[in-house]
C-alpha cells in the first residue's frame, strides 16, 4: 500500500499548483472587481455587483461543471458558427484553475473593496497635496494599508479555496484527492487514504496559516497600540 500513498503525495504537488495558480486568478478578479465597485460609474458598478452576487450565489460544483463541460459546447458551437471545423477540448487543470479563481476571485473582490474603504480618505487627500498623482498614492499609500486590512479576509478566502481544489477530482484532474478515490477502489481501504488525503490539506493550511500569520505581523508594525 505504501506505493499509493506515494502517489498520492506527488498528486498533492498538483493540488498546490492548481491552488496558487487558482488564487492569482482570483486576485486580479478580485482587484478588477473592487475597482469597478469603487469607481462611481454605473456600468461597472453594476457589472462588479452581478459578478458577485451570482458567482456567491452559485454552488461551486455547478460552475466548475458549467465551465468544463458547457464552456466546451459553447467554444465548439461558436467555432462551428464560424466555418472553422477546428474543435478546442477544455483541459482539466485549465478548467480547475480559471473556474476556481473565477469563483473566489468575487469573494476577494468583497474582501479589497473593504479593505480599501477602511482606509481614512484623508490620507489619499494628504497624498495629492503633497502632489502625488493617483498611480503612485495608490502604491505608496493605498496598497500597503489595504494589505493589512485584506489580510483577515485574503486568509479565509485561502484557506477556503485550497479545499476548493477538491472539486477538480470531479472533471479528471489527477489530483491527491481523485488519487484517493483510486487507491481506495483498488484496495477497498478507503478510511486510511481518505484520512493521509486529509491530513495532507490540513498540512497545507497549517503552513499557509503560519506564512500569513508573520505577512501580517510585517503589514501591522507600528499599527498597535502600547497598552498601559
Amino acid at each position: 500500500m505504501q506505493s499509493y500513498f506515494w502517489v498520492i503525495l506527488h498528486g498533492s504537488l498538483l493540488t498546490i499548483g492548481v491552488s496558487l495558480l487558482a488564487l492569482l486568478v482570483s486576485v486580479l478578479f478580485g482587484l478588477t472587481g473592487a475597482a469597478a465597485k469603487l469607481s462611481g460609474h454605473p456600468t461597472l458598478v453594476g457589472l462588479a455587483t452581478l459578478y458577485t452576487t451570482l458567482i456567491r450565489g452559485i454552488p461551486d460544483l455547478v460552475l466548475m461543471l458549467l465551465v468544463f463541460y458547457g464552456g466546451t459546447i459553447g467554444l465548439n458551437t461558436l467555432l462551428e458558427k464560424l466555418g472553422s471545423e477546428a474543435t478546442v477540448d477544455i483541459e482539466p487543470f485549465a478548467a480547475g484553475v480559471l473556474t476556481i479563481g473565477f469563483i473566489y476571485g468575487a469573494y476577494m473582490t468583497e474582501t479589497f473593496r473593504g479593505a480599501i474603504l477602511s482606509i481614512p480618505k484623508g490620507q489619499m487627500e494628504a497624498a495629492w497635496a503633497f502632489g502625488m498623482g493617483r498611480r503612485q498614492t495608490f502604491v505608496r499609500i493605498t496598497l500597503p494599508q489595504m494589505v493589512r486590512y485584506a489580510l483577515p479576509g485574503f486568509t479565509n478566502n485561502w484557506l477556503v479555496l485550497i479545499k476548493a481544489t477538491a472539486l477538480v477530482s470531479l472533471i479528471g484532474l489527477q489530483e491527491m484527492t481523485y488519487l484517493a478515490k483510486q487507491a481506495s477502489a483498488a484496495t477497498r481501504s478507503p478510511f486510511i487514504f481518505f484520512v493521509f488525503t486529509g491530513a495532507l490539506f490540513l498540512i497545507y493550511t497549517a503552513i499557509s496559516l503560519w506564512l500569513l500569520k508573520k505577512v501580517n505581523a510585517r503589514y501591522s508594525l507600528g499599527t498597535n497600540k502600547v497598552q498601559l
